[in-house]
This record gives C-alpha cells, structure tokens and sequence, in this order.
C-alpha cells in the first residue's frame, strides 16, 4: 500500500493507526488529517524515535496493510 491510498482512506485508517501507535490521541490523529510528514513529526514527539527511525516505522506499517 502506497500512503496515497493512506491519505485518500484516512476515515479508515484513523482506527489502524491509533491501534499501532496506542498513545496517540484522537485530537492528533485528526490533526494528521492523512499527511504523512505530520504524522512522523507526532510519532517522533510522543515516542522519543529519531527520523529515521520512525520513517521505517510507517514503512513498515504501510506494508502491513
């Protein structure tokens, strides 16, 4: 999965995201709204990951699903 069809089912996603990543809240998942850079700037925030790392983890959760 590519993070357009992410972004484009973002309504749908919002549950699989927050399952994955358990302390964001339902506030940020909204605020993300789909964009992929805010949502590896929340995760670096509330999870203390270096960049990169979490780019790897969006990666990776992108192609769990």
């Amino acid at each position: 999965m590519n993070w357009d069809v992410v972004e484009g089912n973002w309504k749908q996603m919002k549950g699989k995201i927050q399952e994955k990543w358990g302390d964001l809240t339902d506030d940020e998942v909204d605020q993300i709204n789909g964009n992929r850079e805010k949502l590896e700037g929340v995760l670096q925030e509330k999870y203390g990951k270096a960049k990169e790392e979490v780019k790897r983890d969006v990666d990776d959760f992108l192609s769990r699903h």
